[in-house]
């Protein structure tokens, strides 16, 4: 048969007799129409009947004080085990450059490689609110660029919000984002992308005037429009007086337990690090996960070194029969 026929052989309608068939064994159908032995996980949170996570959810948990968790995700299993944990915001942070494609930094990845990201995300998250990082050099051009970037985070990348670094500079910009309709997370205090105009990952608002420049940068990016700003290594003291002047949500990352919630890079927090690579100091290693998946990953070589996998259990069954037909056509030169 034919490529082409094969092809209209597959998507020819079914007979009446077929469909009677398929319909009385739903499994049987699944399996034939089973391309791949590779499935994708479905979201689970949105069966169990808790209601997604909104701007206005997230308001009200800053009115009661109640602490506001985030964690990032880069791709479809990340998010998913991040709302499956019950994450109210999920963040497709610009750290993707570093954790996940080995960039030196975050100022290396581009934008269509975030929205390449923030799409594999969107597919897992039908509860937790999205956030998408717009990368350096897709919005301090202008307010206009960081419009149209914004825009594309959002119907290319099917993100709720986008989140920018920059203080009282990029109020134009923000207002500019929020302005059109589209919720944005502030960052300001230590800001990644500039690290090398700071002099590297170092903690900011250590000194008076840089307080009061932080206080100033967070006044301005709330008076622009932000819905929330992400505070990052401040001092825990001088985070929680800037949590106390604004009225909207700050989420803190290395910057103490006062601000309104916490955001961590989820591959820190669970470990899928080598034991000698290096971790800020406000990182807490929840988990081991290299160690799991090293050991794992290595029984598995061993396993198939010494022929122990795949056993019976992995291996699908041939009729007798048509294996000693198979066998008696090869050694009669019908090949």
């Amino acid at each position: 048969m034919s490529r082409v026929s094969y092809l209209n052989h597959l998507t020819r309608p079914l007979s009446r007799s077929s469909r009677l068939t398929i319909s009385s064994s739903p499994n049987s159908l699944r399996q034939q129409l089973r391309w791949s032995s590779h499935s994708p996980a479905s979201p689970s949170l949105s069966a169990r009947g808790q209601k997604p996570v909104t701007i206005q959810t997230l308001q009200k948990m800053h009115a009661d004080n109640n602490p506001i968790t985030m964690l990032t995700a880069h791709n479809f299993p990340s998010a998913l085990m991040a709302q499956e944990a019950g994450m109210d915001m999920i963040l497709v942070g610009d750290s993707l450059a570093m954790v996940s494609l080995g960039m030196p930094d975050t100022s290396e990845v581009t934008l269509d490689e975030m929205i390449m990201s923030a799409r594999a995300v969107s597919r897992a998250v039908n509860r937790s609110f999205t956030v998408g990082d717009l990368p350096m050099g897709s919005y301090e051009i202008s307010p206009e660029q960081a419009l149209e970037s914004a825009i594309r985070m959002v119907k290319q990348g099917r993100m709720q919000s986008v989140k920018l670094e920059g203080g009282a500079e990029m109020a134009p910009a923000i207002k500019k984002i929020t302005t059109a309709g589209i919720p944005l997370v502030a960052h300001i205090g230590l800001t990644p992308q500039r690290q090398h105009a700071l002099g590297g990952f170092r903690v900011q608002g250590n000194t008076l005037d840089k307080a009061m420049a932080l206080l100033k940068d967070a006044k301005a990016v709330q008076d622009a429009g932000a819905f929330a700003v992400v505070l990052e290594c401040v001092p825990s003291d001088i985070a929680g007086q800037v949590t106390n002047a604004l009225s909207i949500p700050t989420i803190g990352i290395g910057a103490g337990n006062q601000t309104s919630g916490q955001v961590l890079v989820q591959i820190d927090m669970i470990g899928i690090r080598p034991p000698d690579a290096f971790m800020p100091k406000f990182v807490k290693k929840y988990g081991s996960m290299w160690e799991m998946g090293l050991e794992a990953i290595s029984q598995y070589k061993q396993e198939v070194t010494d022929r122990s996998y795949p056993a019976a259990q992995h291996v699908y069954k041939s009729d007798a029969k048509v294996t000693e037909a198979f066998k008696n056509a090869i050694q009669s030169g019908q090949s």
